[in-house]
């Protein structure tokens, strides 16, 4: 990371893995002190938990901007520039797209890719906005989006936490743009996606949409 931007400051969430990871950022914080830091969670409480727990350290911490990404090598560190230089083109949420002109996936089964295809098309048919990667987990954030949304009401837990913000910062008028990026899958480790995800993300859109759309003809704004 480091090599590709070296003025970014680091924030490693541990949500209790059990693989050792969280003593191996420990020792990365030690040796980088200034840029790299670790916040160890005890219990597992989702995705989103972690996310929200990440972001609400950088706002305390007044960065201007904040970035999430995996940390299992799917997200590119050379390819941030994209994202930073979209925020600084005037983008308030920049989504780094494996799903518009130059994006790509490589090494995904042929059952992940539907997966993830399917996902982003329920979504963008049922939300009705024009964003083809809404799942995206590699983005990077103005303050100023996170600071309007209450986070508070984000209860997103697995992958919908993605859409969940996606949604709300449109719907507060934000500019959302996506740059393309190439996703690769792991080498090591497991998908956290389960068959709980993918229910949660069915019904909450669903929801989002029909509520969208009454929310839109009274004029209010979530």
């Amino acid at each position: 990371m480091h090599r590709a931007c070296p003025g970014v400051h680091v924030l490693i969430v541990d949500d209790g893995s059990p693989d050792g990871t969280g003593e191996l950022a420990d020792e990365l914080a030690l040796a980088d002190p200034d840029r790299v830091h670790v916040m160890h969670r005890a219990s597992k409480a989702g995705l989103g938990a972690a996310y929200l727990a990440g972001f609400r350290w950088g706002l305390n911490r007044q960065y201007s901007v904040l970035v999430e990404m995996d940390a299992d090598g799917s997200h590119a560190p050379e390819e941030l520039h994209r994202l930073l230089d979209a925020v600084d083109a005037g983008a308030d949420l920049a989504i780094g797209s494996r799903y518009v002109d130059g994006g790509q996936v490589r090494n995904w089964p042929r059952r992940r890719l539907l997966l993830s295809r399917t996902a982003n098309t329920y979504s963008r048919l049922l939300l009705g906005v024009d964003i083809r990667d809404i799942t995206a987990g590699y983005r990077a954030y103005r303050r100023e989006v996170l600071e309007k949304i209450d986070l508070d009401a984000v209860d997103s837990k697995g992958y919908c936490f993605q859409i969940d913000l996606t949604w709300r910062a449109i719907n507060h008028g934000f500019k959302v743009v996506e740059v393309p990026i190439t996703f690769t899958e792991r080498e090591l480790g497991q998908s956290k996606m389960s068959g709980s995800n993918i229910r949660e993300a069915i019904f909450k859109v669903a929801e989002w949409g029909i509520r969208g759309r009454l929310d839109r003809a009274r004029g209010i704004v979530r």
